[in-house]
């Protein structure tokens, strides 16, 4: 505040220094400027100081804008010649920044990659790959006597994930069919973007979703005192929780993609099989979706590395057990969870219960890059079929 009314010019630094620290607050008041509190005479001279270093600071930048500005102007004019090909000079520095971009993004994967792959071996070094990969117990304690087993954090990630794919791939598939076969171009122009909203919440807002209302809705159906008595759901976070909503969230995902792949079918395919006699549904049975299974499997794939990466619907909605369970009703956990579980509060990162989140990483990141090169390749096979 006593910044600005130095910068306003209707207080100087010389006046405000020559008010005592009492006054300094009313007048300030007068003039347009509230404060909060009485001013010391510490905080006055550190504000006048600071004025008075931005007020520097602002001066030399303008200064070496204008000196670069005419440093510029100079050197465009000296390169100004008739023979010059501004066109070739504007094409390499394009490809000049295009390179350089493209380096960012590859050097940053690759950072992230060795970052994992260092404090990874570190973690080895410290706890057996064996117990880390076999183990069925996951118990960390940073007083020491850790058991860092994988396979239940690996069982629940996938037991939600194929859950979620359950939900999604059906009701995404069909939604691209009906929008791709069936609906008029009007419907379809204004459906598809509702459709593909969902890609566009928050996933926080899906585990809220998960917490306060689906798991409620569940608790009351299967739980102990539900409507239907059979009493196979403790709480509201569970398995059965985070997979469906996980596959809510994944439907625009999957629809989206299939809808692209069954648009790229030839329509010489559905001639032909009109003009046999075929109905529209059996030509999209026997002739469209063979025709784009390839590129429809593709897309399930990666819905599927989608969902094995997903944490805030797990910590929410999923709960923080580790437990190798067949009953989707059960609370469970992800890897992706307790990655984030493993990093909170204060830990210290050189031990083993700090460093298992980045095996933890690893891990996932070799899962889910297997999934998507089988993805890719899966669907660049189709292309070139059908291109």
């Amino acid at each position: 505040g006593l910044d600005a009314a130095a910068r306003s010019g209707r207080l100087t630094p010389e006046a405000a220094r020559a008010l005592p620290p009492e006054e300094l607050r009313t007048t300030m008041a007068e003039q347009g400027v509230a404060l909060g509190s009485d001013v010391t005479p510490a905080t006055r001279d550190a504000a006048l100081h600071w004025q008075r270093v931005s007020g520097m600071g602002k001066l030399l930048r303008d200064i070496a804008v204008i000196g670069l500005a005419l440093v510029g102007a100079a050197w465009g004019t000296s390169r100004a010649r008739p023979d010059f090909r501004a066109r070739n000079a504007v094409e390499r520095a394009m490809r000049g920044a295009l390179i350089g971009a493209a380096l960012i993004a590859i050097l940053s994967t690759v950072g992230i990659v060795l970052a994992l792959i260092f404090n990874t071996v570190e973690f080895f070094r410290l706890y057996p790959a064996a117990e880390f990969f076999f183990g069925t117990t996951w118990s960390p304690s940073f007083g020491g006597g850790s058991e860092l087993g994988i396979l239940p954090l690996l069982w629940g990630t996938l037991y939600i994930s194929l859950i979620a794919l359950v939900v999604a791939v059906p009701i995404g598939l069909f939604a691209a069919i009906y929008l791709a076969e069936y609906a008029h171009r009007n419907l379809r122009s204004w459906a598809k973007p509702m459709l593909e909203m969902l890609a566009g919440i928050p996933t926080i807002v899906y585990g809220l979703f998960a917490l306060l209302t689906v798991g409620p809705l569940l608790v009351e159906a299967f739980g102990r005192g539900g409507y239907l008595g059979l009493g196979w759901m403790q709480g509201g976070t569970a398995v059965m929780t985070a997979g469906l909503v996980m596959g809510i969230m994944l439907i625009p995902f999957v629809s989206s993609l299939s809808d692209d792949i069954i648009n790229a079918v030839p329509q010489s395919l559905r001639d032909g099989s009109l003009g046999l006699g075929a109905t529209r549904s059996e030509t999209i049975r026997q002739v469209v979706l063979p025709a784009a299974l390839p590129g429809i499997v593709g897309a399930v794939l990666l819905a599927a590395s989608r969902a094995i990466g997903e944490t805030m619907i797990v910590v929410l909605g999923a709960g923080a057990a580790a437990r190798l369970s067949m009953n989707p009703f059960d609370a469970m956990t992800t890897v992706t969870a307790k990655i984030v579980s493993q990093l909170t509060g204060d830990a210290d990162f050189s031990s083993p219960e700090a460093l298992v989140a980045f095996a933890l990483g690893m891990t996932l990141f070799v899962i889910t890059l297997a999934l998507n090169v089988v993805a890719l390749w899966i669907v660049r096979r189709y292309r070139e079929q059908y291109e």
